[in-house]
C-alpha cells in the first residue's frame, strides 16, 4: 500500500495505535545474550540500546509534541564530528567525535557538562571525516574501536585506559574504504571484534586484558567483482574484509550464534569457539553492509544495499550445524540505519532500490504500507511509537495506525541541505538525545500526566 505521512492534525478519527506488545519484545526460542541485556530498562548502555534493537521499555511518554518539539534541556557544542550515537549509562553520557587529530571520547553528566574526556587514536580524515562506532559500557569497563581499528577498554568513571590492541595489525587486516565502523559486542566477559583479516574473521578478546579467547577463521571466497562492481575474470582468491554492521548474538537450539556482516557476506560464528558455521555471499557495489541484524522470533532480517535488499531467515539448529534459510525477499534494502521488529511487523527505510519508508509483514514480506514522504533514515521505537530521523535532519514522532505512518510532531535537526544526519537516536530515563556531528541535545519526552513504570506486556492493538 502507497501513501504519504498523515499529520495528526488532518485525522478526522481516531485509528488503531500500534502498542508496544510482550511479542514484540519476547523472542520465543531465540533471545539476545550478552551482559549489556542485563542492564536496567533506565540505560542505554551500547548501540541501539539494552538489546542492541532499538526498542525501548520506556513509558509515560508524550504521544504528541508541541509545534515547537519537545522542551530543550540542554544542548552542547565541542564533542567533535562524528556519527556515533551517545551511551547512556551509570548518570553519564558517552560519546566519541573527531577533534583536531584525535578522535575523543568525552563524557558529560546529566546536565550536559562535560566530566572527563580521554583519546582513542587518531581521527578519520577521509572520506566522511568524524567518529564511528558507539561505545559499549558493560559494568566497570568500556569499549570502544576507532576508524583505524584501535581497539580501546576504558573505565567508563574517569575515562582510564585499561588496555588496548591494534585489531588490523594484530590479525593481518587491512582496512576499509569508509573506516571500522562496528558497534563492539560484549558477551559476558568477552568482546568481540571483527578484524577480517588473513588470520582471522572475527575475535572474542578477554575484558580483562584483551588476550585472545577465541579466533574466527579468516573467511576465503573467489572475489567476483572488484570494488565499485566491475567484473574479475577470471575469478580470484581473495579474504574477506570487515563490514560495517554491528554483530548480535542470539540463542536457538542450544546453540548460542553471533550474526553479522563483513565486505561481502553475511556470516555466522559460533558464539563459545567461534568456529565459522554459516555465510552467505552478498554482492553489494561498494561492499558496504551495515544494517545491523534484526531478531525476529526464530528468524533473523539481514538487508544490505542494492541486488541483495532486505531477507528474512529462519535459522534451524541440527546434528550437522547451523542453516539459515530464506524465507522470503523485500526491495527494502536499507544500508546503515536498521530496522526495529514490533509485533507482526518490520519498520524501516530502504537505500537504493527502495528510497522511502515502510512497514514489512514478517509472516510474508509483503509491504502493509509504504511512503517516500520521509527521507530515508534510522529509527527507534518507544511506548508506542516510532522516533524516526531521515539523514535530512527532520525527526518524527510517529506511529503507525489504520495501515499508514501517522505524524505526531517534528523537529529540525539541522540547517541547510546536508543528507548526513546518521547518528540513531537514543531514549533514555525519559530523555531524548540527538547528535549531529559536534552537537549533542537532549530533550525531556516525558508526560507529566502519564508518569509510568517501564511498560508491562500488554496485547498489540487490533
Amino acid at each position: 500500500m502507497h501513501g504519504t505521512l498523515t499529520s495528526r492534525r488532518l485525522l478526522s478519527a481516531p485509528g488503531r495505535t500500534l502498542r508496544l506488545s510482550a511479542l514484540a519484545l519476547c523472542v520465543v526460542g531465540l533471545s539476545a545474550l550478552g551482559q549489556s541485556s542485563r542492564q536496567s530498562v533506565w540505560e542505554w548502555p551500547q548501540f541501539r540500546g539494552p538489546n542492541r534493537d532499538g526498542v525501548s521499555l520506556e513509558a509515560g511518554l508524550l504521544s504528541a509534541w508541541p509545534d515547537e518539539g519537545p522542551p530543550l534541556l540542554w544542548s552542547v557544542s565541542g564533542i567533535g564530528r562524528g556519527y556515533s550515537s551517545p551511551s547512556v549509562a551509570d548518570g553519564r553520557v558517552i560519546v566519541t567525535g573527531d577533534i583536531g587529530e584525535d578522535l575523543v571520547i568525552s563524557a558529560l553528566d546529566e546536565t550536559g557538562q562535560v566530566l572527563w574526556r580521554t583519546r582513542n587514536g587518531k581521527h578519520w580524515k577521509n572520506p566522511y571525516p568524524g567518529s564511528r562506532s558507539t561505545c559499549t559500557v558493560a559494568g566497570d569497563r568500556a569499549f570502544h574501536v576507532n576508524g583505524h581499528g584501535r581497539v580501546l577498554c576504558f573505565d567508563p568513571k574517569d575515562g582510564r585506559e585499561r588496555w588496548s590492541i591494534q585489531a588490523l595489525t594484530q590479525f593481518d587486516a587491512k582496512n576499509i574504504r569508509w573506516g571500522i565502523s562496528e558497534c563492539l559486542l560484549v558477551d559476558g566477559e568477552r568482546v568481540i571484534v571483527t578484524p577480517g583479516g588473513a588470520k582471522a574473521l572475527m575475535v572474542a578478546l578477554d575484558v580483562a586484558d584483551g588476550t585472545v579467547a577465541w579466533a574466527s577463521p579468516p573467511l576465503r571466497f573467489m572475489r567476483k567483482h572488484r570494488f565499485g562492481g566491475k567484473p574479475v575474470d577470471p575469478p580470484e582468491a581473495d579474504v574477506d574484509r570487515a563490514g560495517y554492521a554491528s554483530p548480535m548474538i542470539v540463542e536457538t537450539g542450544g546453540r548460542r550464534l553471533i550474526i553479522s556482516g563483513s565486505a561481502r557476506h553475511f556470516f555466522c560464528v559460533d558464539a563459545d569457539t567461534g568456529a565459522l558455521v554459516w555465510t552467505r555471499p552478498v554482492f553489494a557495489r561498494y561492499e558496504v553492509i551495515g544494517a545491523i541484524p534484526v531478531l525476529c522470533g526464530k528468524s533473523v532480517f539481514l538487508a544490505a544495499p542494492d541486488e541483495f535488499g532486505g531477507r528474512l531467515f529462519d535459522i534451524a539448529v541440527a546434528d550437522k550445524g547451523v542453516e539459515l534459510a530464506q524465507r522470503w525477499e523485500t526491495p527494502i534494502d536499507n544500508c546503515h540505519g536498521a530496522l526495529i521488529h514490533l509485533g507482526k511487523g518490520l519498520y524501516g527505510s530502504g537505500y537504493r532500490r527502495h528510497r522511502g519508508w515502510a512497514r514489512i509483514e514478517v509472516a510474508s514480506g509483503a509491504l502493509s504500507h509504504q511512503t517516500t514522504t520521509m527521507v530515508k533514515g534510522s529509527v527507534i521505537a518507544a511506548d508506542g511509537r516510532l522516533y524516526a530521523l531521515s539523514e535530512d535532519g527532520v525527526f518524527r514522532l510517529v506511529s503507525y495506525a489504520a495501515d499508514q505512518f501517522v505524524c505526531h510532531g517534528e523537529l529540525q535537526l539541522t540547517e541547510g541541505k546536508r543528507k548526513d544526519a546518521w547518528a540513531h537516536p537514543v531514549i533514555c530515563g525519559g530523555r531524548l538525545y540527538l547528535r549531529y556531528h559536534d552537537t549533542l541535545s537532549c530533550y525531556d519526552i516525558r508526560d507529566p500526566a502519564r508518569r509510568l513504570p517501564p511498560a508491562q506486556p500488554q496485547p498489540e492493538a487490533q
